[in-house]
């Protein structure tokens, strides 16, 4: 496939999109590319989708150098991506882009006609400073974000998604992480990282779209992943939960086949055109 772009006022968004039938815009979250679905959307093709997979700003082949790394910033790329490309779309936004994704279905619902949320960081966060104390995997795994956003350090990332991958990692795990290091601003990471999470947690509890909560049940980045999938739905007042089990942060790269098999049926029920 060969890389198109968006122009934006600021900068140009890359994509990729291949196949025919109902539109699926794959959004990964911060610190990843849009290979990040590169298991994932060869399913989604085959089962008759039209996928496009989106660099987020300041990532990939999009480019730097932009005003603003919001949430919200990045929903009005999704939005007008979907305009150009033809919508409506199903909008799968991970991790940050989970919050951008909720942003896009609320402030342009005759485009997104629903959403699918994988490890998303969709609501405002509290600490839970006991399931810190408890919970030896989600402490490192939330020292690790915080101590990536303040010293802007590749490094400490990629101990991040070492950690944030328990257990199985994809086959072409180093050459991934080889990738990730030539396109990679941890400007951009940290700016992203410490965004407000207000505007997407006011969006939820006003989504009326259909939404699929995707979440791994190793995820550290919840001590309760389980609990903050079923929280997002119960904000939202609707919803699906799929928990992988054995998944951490990136269940779309860890175990594509389970998640397909979560998609598909939803996929098959909301989309249109």
């Amino acid at each position: 496939m060969s890389i198109s772009y968006l122009e934006r006022e600021g900068g140009r968004i890359a994509y990729e999109i291949d196949g025919d039938g109902p539109l699926v815009v794959l959004v990964p979250g911060m610190g990843n590319n849009r290979n990040a679905f590169r298991f994932l959307a060869p399913k989604l093709v085959a089962a008759g989708y039209r996928v496009a997979s989106v660099d987020l700003r300041g990532h990939g082949d999009s480019s730097t150098g932009w005003a603003s790394y919001t949430r919200t910033d990045t929903a009005n790329d999704v939005i007008a991506l979907i305009r150009e490309l033809g919508g409506p779309a199903v909008v799968v936004g991970h991790s940050f882009a989970g919050g951008s994704a909720t942003i896009a279905a609320v402030d342009a619902p005759d485009l997104v006609s629903a959403v699918v949320l994988i490890g998303p960081f969709t609501r405002e966060q509290k600490t839970d400073f006991g399931a810190l104390l408890r919970d030896g995997h989600h402490r490192r795994g939330i020292m690790l974000l915080m101590a990536t956003a303040a010293l802007r350090s590749l490094k400490l990332w990629k101990k991040y998604l070492d950690h944030a991958y328990p257990g199985t990692k994809p086959a072409d795990w180093q050459a991934y992480l080889s990738e990730l290091e030539t396109t990679l601003h941890m400007d951009v990471v940290a700016k992203m990282g410490m965004s407000s999470l207000a505007e997407s947690s006011e969006r939820l509890a006003r989504l009326k779209a259909p939404a699929l909560v995707v979440m791994g049940d190793r995820d550290p980045d919840w001590g309760d992943p389980r609990a903050e999938a079923e929280g997002i739905v119960a904000t939202a007042q609707s919803g699906t939960v799929a928990m992988i089990p054995g998944a951490g942060h990136y269940p779309h790269a860890q175990f594509p086949d389970q998640v397909a098999d979560a998609m598909l049926p939803f996929l098959a029920e909301h989309t249109r055109g």
